[in-house]
Parts: C-alpha cells; structure tokens; sequence
C-alpha cells in the first residue's frame, strides 16, 4: 500500500508534465495564423503592397513557431504540436523535413560539418573545386549579409528542392511520408491564397514566402561559425528588434545549450550567467544585428569552402593547410556587451 502511494504521486507528476501546455506560445501560433488571414482577407484588397509585406512578417514568424514545435513545444505531445504549425503558410518547406534536418543539426559537436550538418553554408573543397564558376560567385555572394537576404532564399530553396527530388528518386519512404503531409497541408492554403484573398500563387510566393525566408536569413547568417571548439562555433546577438520574430533565436548559443527551453525563458536565462555564456562561446558576440550589417554588408564573413573539415587529402595531412589556416571569428567584449574588434584565436592546445 505504501508502494502503490509513494508511485500515484510519481505518475501524476509525469502526467501532468506531458498534459502541460505553454500558453504564450499557443496564443503566439493562434495569432499568427489570425495575423496572416486577416492580412491576406481584409487587407491586400485595400492595400495589397502592405498586407504582402505583413504576410511574409506572418511567414518568418511561423518559421520561427515550427520551430519551437520542433523542440516539444507547446506541449509535450509530438502530434499535438505538429497539428498546431501544420499548415504551411511559407509554402516551400515540409515541417517534417525540416525537424528531421534540424534535430540533426543539434549535434553541436558537428556544427559546421558540410556533410554532417543539414544546415551548413561551408562546402567541402572536393565539391567546390567542380561547382560552375557563375554558382561559385553566387556563393561567395550569398556570405555577405545583403547576399544572403537577396539570394539566399533563391539558393536555399534550389539547393533543398534538388535535394529533395534526389533523395525521392532513390525511394527514401521518410522523405516521401513527409512530402506527403506537406501536400496535405497544402490543399487548404493554395485555395485560401488565391480564391478566399485572390492573390496570384506566384505574387505571394516572390514576396511574402520570399520576404519571410529574407528576414529568418538574417538571424540564420551568422547563427555558426567554425571553431575547433564546439562551443566557439554559435552566436549571441544580444539584443534586436527582430528579437520577438526570432522567438529569442538571436541567443543562439543559450538555444543551442538548452533546446528544450522555450523562446520566452531565453532572455532570462541568458541575463543570469551572462558572462559565463559569453565565456564559454569564445565572445562570438554581437551586440545587435545592425553590428552584423556593419561587418558583413558587403564583406563576405567566412570563405565558402570549409577551412579544415571535409577537405579530402588535406584533412588527413593537416600541414598542407598550415598556411590556410582559419582563425575562428573572436570578439573583444566591452562593459556593453558589444563586438568591438576581432582579436586572434587561441592556438589549439596539444
């Protein structure tokens, strides 16, 4: 009898973690979805350039939703978050795709990989040294931040597309599976779209869809760099208007380093063991994203091609790229939390 009431309470606790729901990011998901529709029904036939523009703010906010749900939340019931984010709004990307390829990425001790993280800019030099030299410039472009938001997206969605056709062909039953839930998906909002708003499929997918995946390229653009320390490889921008979009995702090592926090904890958690984070992630830190747009305009912030990983011959011979070596990105932080000016990486200690 004992037994059985030390246990109840042990599975009451369990059971109310997993019916446990997080409001403000249910409310957050209901509001965007109102905040979309109402922008595509009332709006665009008064002001049609406006109500665009407030779709695709509609678009990079959801991205940012999917992925929470991703990460369990708002609750803790997989099939119940991807019912709330399931239907896709930035037309392009299966949410099952995307947890699968993400959740990869959370391997921090591979971040960077170009094979082994889904989410990687660098190429390994192998593929590099074939690519055509129009994409190698396009590229090269595309690490610059104006590159970045301009073609970006272009090339993301290319590259993914490509991807996902290969990986279709070879019969891959996950990627189908996947593809078909997003299929579903879209047989509601392709109606919506272009019979309830009468907006053409192809004007919303070159401004809203474009412009949601311009803004979350923002934040994505120096979300990593390389390091021989995991933990010198993820940024925190401090603060940004964009915070709110983001869902806080401009702390992306606090992110990194709990996944499983939700988007409003992260500020609090950050301002609690703020120098410890800044400590442990080398001072890859900005203060604002107006910092990244000063530094990286039109300055391409790291080389295309991987500086150490996946570089065939010269990865097992590290002494053919002694001289190319690259110094992972440093900053000196001032009493204001603000990148002033890039100091040399420590060499790696034997």
């Amino acid at each position: 009898m004992n037994g059985t009431s030390a246990h109840k309470p042990g599975a009451e606790l369990r059971r109310g973690r997993l019916f446990r729901v997080e409001w403000p990011t249910l409310a957050l998901i209901a509001a965007c979805y109102a905040f979309w529709f109402w922008a595509g029904a009332f709006l665009f036939p008064v002001m049609p350039a406006l109500a665009l523009v407030l779709m695709g703010i509609a678009v990079a906010l959801h991205s940012s939703l999917q992925h929470e749900a991703l990460h369990g939340h708002p609750t803790r019931i997989t099939g119940v978050n991807e019912a709330l984010v399931f239907l896709p709004i930035g037309l392009f990307y299966p949410y099952r795709r995307y947890k699968h390829t993400h959740l990869q990425h959370h391997a921090d001790e591979r971040l960077t990989d170009p094979y082994d993280d889904p989410e990687s800019y660098y190429r390994a030099l192998t593929d590099w040294q074939v690519l055509p030299s129009i994409l190698k410039t396009l590229l090269r472009w595309n690490n610059t931040l104006l590159g970045r938001i301009s073609i970006g997206p272009a090339l993301m969605i290319t590259g993914f597309l490509i991807s996902e056709l290969r990986e279709l062909r070879a019969g891959d039953r996950q990627v189908r599976s996947a593809w078909l839930q997003h299929l579903a998906g879209l047989l509601p909002i392709l109606p919506i779209i272009s019979l309830t708003f009468g907006i053409p499929l192809w004007l919303y997918a070159i401004t809203s869809v474009y412009l949601g995946l311009s803004l979350i390229a923002i934040r994505s653009y120096c979300e990593h760099q390389w390091s021989e320390r995991p933990d010198g490889r993820t940024i925190i921008v401090e603060n940004s208007i964009l915070a709110p979009l983001f869902l806080n995702n401009n702390l992306h090592f606090v992110h990194h380093k709990q996944p499983r926090a939700a988007w409003y904890e992260l500020p609090a958690l950050y301002r609690a063991r703020r120098e410890e984070w800044q400590r442990m992630n080398d001072g890859y830190v900005f203060r604002n994203y107006f910092e990244v747009l000063r530094a990286f305009a039109l300055s391409v912030k790291e080389p295309v091609v991987h500086p150490v990983l996946q570089r065939g011959e010269a990865e097992t011979r590290p002494e053919m790229i002694a001289d190319q070596a690259f110094r992972p990105r440093r900053f000196r932080i001032n009493i204001h939390g603000g990148a002033t000016a890039p100091i040399p990486a420590e060499p790696k200690h034997e």
